[in-house]
C-alpha cells in the first residue's frame, strides 16, 4: 500500500474515499501527466500547503506534471480542488465534485497527453 498521510495528522473528521483507496490499491497512480502522490512528496506538499494556507485544511493526493498544480480535498466544502502550492495567495483554478469526476478528467487528459 502506499505511503499515505496518516488520519491522526488529516484535519479532524477527514477520511480518505474509498475509491481513492482502491486507485491506489489497483497501483493507478502514473496517469501522465497526472501523479497521485505518496510518501515524502505527499508528506511536503501536504506541509506546503499547512503553512501557506492554513485556514483551508487542504489534503493533497495528486500534482499536474507539466506545472506542479496540485489536486486536493477541501474538508470545509467537501470539494476537490485545483491549487499552485507556491503561489502566496490560495485560489482554486479548477474544481471537481468528487474524486470520480478528476479522475475522469485524469483519464482524459492521459488520453491527450499521449495523442
Amino acid at each position: 500500500m502506499a505511503e499515505l498521510i496518516p488520519l491522526t495528522e488529516l484535519p479532524a473528521g477527514f477520511n480518505y474515499p474509498s475509491e481513492y483507496l482502491r486507485v491506489v490499491e489497483l497501483g493507478l497512480t502514473d496517469l501522465e501527466p497526472w501523479q497521485i502522490i505518496e510518501g515524502r512528496m505527499l508528506f511536503s506538499i501536504y506541509n506546503t500547503l499547512a503553512e501557506r494556507f492554513p485556514e483551508n485544511h487542504l489534503v493533497p493526493f495528486a500534482r499536474y506534471a507539466p506545472n506542479d498544480d496540485v489536486v486536493c480535498w477541501h474538508p470545509e466544502t467537501g470539494k476537490i480542488v485545483t491549487v499552485d502550492p507556491w503561489d502566496r495567495h490560495w485560489y482554486s483554478n479548477r474544481d471537481y465534485e468528487n474524486f470520480w469526476a478528476w479522475f475522469r478528467q485524469a483519464i482524459e487528459d492521459l488520453i491527450a497527453f499521449d495523442a
